[in-house]
C-alpha cells in the first residue's frame, strides 16, 4: 500500500490514558472502514494492553507508546503497547469469585496471535498483538481521522475550507494531556487535543491554489505526530 498504514502515539500514565487509546484506535478504524466486530474487538484488546502497561511498575514519568497498525492489505491489524516495566506478563486462571486477572485471557481469546518483545531501544518492553480484520484499508479520498494522525502534505477541512497541512507538532497540556498543533498553508494554525476528529483527503491529487512547491512538498513530507 502506497501510504503509512499506522499511527503512533504516546500517553501519560494516567487513569484516562485508557479512553484516550481507544478513542485514536476508533477514529483509525473509522478512516480505514473497519467493521463493527473488528473495531470492538480491538478496542477490548488495546484497552487490556493499556491497562497492563498502566500497572507495570514503572517509574511515574515515563510514557506509555502505543503503536496501530494495518498489515497484509487489510486483513491484519496489529496492536503494540510499550512500557518501562521489568518482568513479561502472564496469561492467569482466575477463580469464578476474583474481580481482575482476566486481562490476557481475552487478548487471547480475540486474537490472531500475541507476544511479547523487549524494546529495541530503551528500557521496558513492547506487548503486541494481532487480529484478523478482513477488508480494513487506508481510506484514499475524504475520511475523518484522529487529529494525532494528520500528516504533512494531507488536507484537512478547516470551516468551510480545505486547507494543505505544511506542519504538525506536539505540545503537552499542564495537565499532562496531548496537543496537535496543526500548521496550514495559508499561516493558521489548528490547536486539537490528540483524539479530536478532523476530515481529510489523502491520495487525491491537490487543488491547484495549494499545490505550493514540489520540492518543499517531499521536504516537509513525515509520518504520523508522536509526543516528544
Amino acid at each position: 500500500m502506497g501510504e503509512p498504514c499506522e499511527v503512533k502515539f504516546r500517553l501519560v500514565r494516567g487513569r484516562t490514558s485508557v479512553s484516550k487509546a481507544r478513542a485514536v484506535l476508533r477514529a483509525k478504524l473509522g478512516e480505514w472502514r473497519a467493521g463493527q466486530a473488528a473495531v470492538e474487538s480491538a478496542e477490548l484488546v488495546l484497552s487490556e494492553l493499556v491497562t497492563n502497561a498502566l500497572r507495570a511498575e514503572a517509574p511515574g514519568d515515563r510514557m506509555i507508546g502505543v503503536r496501530i497498525e494495518c498489515r497484509e492489505r487489510g486483513g491484519l491489524l496489529r496492536l503494540e503497547v510499550s512500557d518501562a516495566g521489568e518482568g513479561r506478563p502472564v496469561v492467569r486462571q482466575p477463580g469464578d469469585l476474583d474481580a481482575a486477572g482476566r486481562g490476557l485471557l481475552i487478548v487471547e481469546a480475540l486474537t490472531y496471535r500475541w507476544g511479547v518483545d523487549e524494546r529495541q531501544a530503551g528500557i521496558g518492553k513492547t506487548v503486541w498483538a494481532e487480529l484478523l480484520a478482513p477488508g480494513i484499508v487506508p481510506l484514499r479520498g475524504e475520511a475523518e481521522a484522529a487529529a494525532v494522525t494528520v500528516r504533512v502534505g494531507q488536507s484537512v477541512r478547516a470551516g468551510d475550507d480545505w486547507r494543505t497541512v505544511r506542519s504538525v507538532r506536539s505540545e503537552r497540556f499542564a495537565s499532562g494531556g496531548l496537543l496537535v498543533v496543526v500548521g496550514l498553508d495559508n499561516g493558521s494554525f489548528l490547536r486539537l487535543r490528540a483524539a479530536d476528529v478532523v476530515t481529510v483527503r489523502t491520495g487525491s491529487a491537490p487543488a491547484q491554489e495549494d499545490m505550493g512547491n514540489a520540492e518543499d512538498q517531499l521536504r516537509l513530507s513525515a509520518g504520523p505526530v508522536s509526543a516528544p
